[in-house]
């Protein structure tokens, strides 16, 4: 019993000393770190203004770009997307849907070693062509696929 109340009370003056620490200035968390966004491209209302503030206004077609998705999707707020790149050297991947209000709906950066494949789920209000756009090098190439959304997910 005595033992275990002396494990008790020091752990309890550790974290009093670390509260008294922090609370004085000692220990400072340190500002998280993220990569850099392109805003003007999350920002823009239209897929010509997207695909120039990414730099892949000329993104050549490309068959080794694999988009999965439903041909239909029953709810437009929650459509599950992969893509797969067998481009090498890819180091970016940007998935775009032309009619939603702002077209580009992610952007996944990778670095040398990790595989270029993407998977989430975006919200579409109405049927559209969704592209899926890789950078490799100084170029992009692209490929795209029609998702039909019988109940829409962007106020619709």
């Amino acid at each position: 019993m005595k033992r275990l109340r002396r494990l008790l009370l020091k752990a309890g003056g550790t974290g009093t000393m670390l509260a008294f620490a922090a609370a004085v200035g000692v220990l400072r968390p340190r500002p998280a770190r993220a990569a850099a966004w392109n805003r003007q491209a999350f920002e823009a209302k239209s897929v010509a203004g997207a695909l120039e503030a990414l730099g892949a206004a000329n993104a050549e077609p490309s068959a080794d770009i694999v988009i999965t998705a439903p041909d239909i999707a029953e709810n437009g707020a929650v459509i599950p997307v992969e893509v797969t790149c067998a481009i090498a050297g890819a180091e970016s991947i940007a998935l775009l849907a032309e009619n939603n209000p702002f077209p580009l709906v992610a952007h996944a950066s990778f670095t040398a070693l990790a595989e270029p494949y993407l998977s989430t789920r975006i919200k579409m209000g109405q049927s559209s062509v969704v592209r899926a756009v890789v950078k490799a090098g100084a170029r992009h190439y692209a490929a795209s696929r029609e998702i039909r959304v019988t109940i829409g997910g962007c106020g619709g």
